[in-house]
This record gives C-alpha cells, sequence and structure tokens, in this order.
C-alpha cells in the first residue's frame, strides 16, 4: 500500500487550525476576522444594556417572530489570502420559523441571518469597518451598529461584493427605520 502525500499546510491553513484549537478564558470571546485572531474581554453593563434595549424591541415590535443568540458563531466568506471568517456578533437574528439556530454546530453558517448587531467596545474599528466587511462579504442582509463614541446607530443594507451599498445613520435619541422582515422604526431614547 503506497501513502498518499498530503498538501502541506498553507498560513491560511495553520492559522485556522490553531484559532480553532484556542481556549480562550470565561467570558472572552476569540474570533478570527480577515487573518487575525481578536480576542475580547467580557463587555461592560451599558453594552449589554443596548443589546437588551434592541432585542426588547425587535421581540415586541417586529412583523416576523425572531429567534435572537447572543453568542452564535458564524463562519462567513474569508478575505483574500485569509482564512474564512470566524465571528460572533453581539446580537444574531433569524426568523422563528427557520428555526436556524437548533442543532448548529458552534459555528455556523450565516444563510438564513436577518441581522446582525454589534455595540462598539474597545476596539471600536473592529465593529466599524472590519466587522461591517466581514458581514457584507457573508451576504448578512442587515447589520446594525451601535456607536457609543458617536452616539450614533447605524443600519448598513444591500451588501454586494464585500461591501454594504447602503447606510442609514440615527443620533441617538432618534429612530431609525428597520426594513422587512423586521418592518418597524427603532426607538433610541432610551440610549441617552
Amino acid at each position: 500500500m503506497t501513502a498518499v502525500p498530503h498538501a502541506p499546510l498553507t498560513q491560511a491553513d495553520g492559522l485556522l487550525e490553531g484559532f480553532l484549537a484556542l481556549e480562550t478564558p470565561e467570558g472572552f470571546r476569540a474570533e478570527l476576522i480577515e487573518g487575525e485572531i481578536v480576542v475580547t474581554p467580557p463587555p461592560d453593563g451599558d453594552h449589554e444594556d443596548y443589546i437588551g434595549l434592541i432585542v426588547g424591541q425587535v421581540y415586541r415590535r417586529s412583523r416576523t417572530e425572531m429567534q435572537f443568540s447572543g453568542n452564535k458563531g458564524l463562519t462567513l466568506k474569508e478575505a483574500p489570502g485569509a482564512p474564512r471568517d470566524h465571528v460572533i456578533p453581539d446580537g444574531t437574528f433569524a426568523p422563528e420559523a427557520r428555526r436556524l439556530f437548533r442543532g448548529a454546530d458552534s459555528w455556523m453558517p450565516c444563510e438564513g441571518v436577518a441581522m446582525v448587531l454589534e455595540v462598539t467596545s474597545r476596539r471600536a474599528n473592529v465593529d466599524r469597518d472590519v466587522k461591517r466587511r466581514c458581514y457584507a462579504r457573508g451576504a448578512i442582509p442587515l447589520y446594525l451598529l451601535v456607536d457609543r463614541d458617536t452616539s450614533t446607530v447605524t443600519l448598513f443594507s444591500d451588501p454586494e461584493d464585500g461591501e454594504y451599498l447602503r447606510r442609514d445613520l440615527a443620533p441617538f435619541g432618534k429612530s431609525l427605520p428597520l426594513p422587512a422582515p423586521f418592518g418597524f422604526d427603532l426607538e433610541t431614547a432610551d440610549f441617552l
């Protein structure tokens, strides 16, 4: 019997293998974003409050019943020359009828996700720029960004070729329309 030679691991393959073997301290998140391992400490209370305010409105006001996960790992299309992105949004929404999270592995494909949510933290540029590109490459229809530094909420939509073509912004205190499948105006007065 002749042994079949294995192709050598590429740098991207080695990075992905190392990332998947990481053990992070409890409460920390490890993500592989555009070829970089990003480890994030547990969020502060204000960060979690913004998420809670949004989730509450989605559950009460959305035209489509939604599932929500605050810890769902998503695999997304890779950046050129990098391994497949592995991102954990602060929030992931999917239509309840799809039961998208049931039976899913720790890292699941992003097909069927209606919207992802990020609230800026210590590395705000990752949420503003890097994750925005990741979610657009994954063709996630809506990306909602709560930017605590600028006191704004931005909805990115219409992903195409690794970018979102549309950006709607509202300062804290103003409402921001969320299109279908949500179909309501997100109120941000409580963000002040």
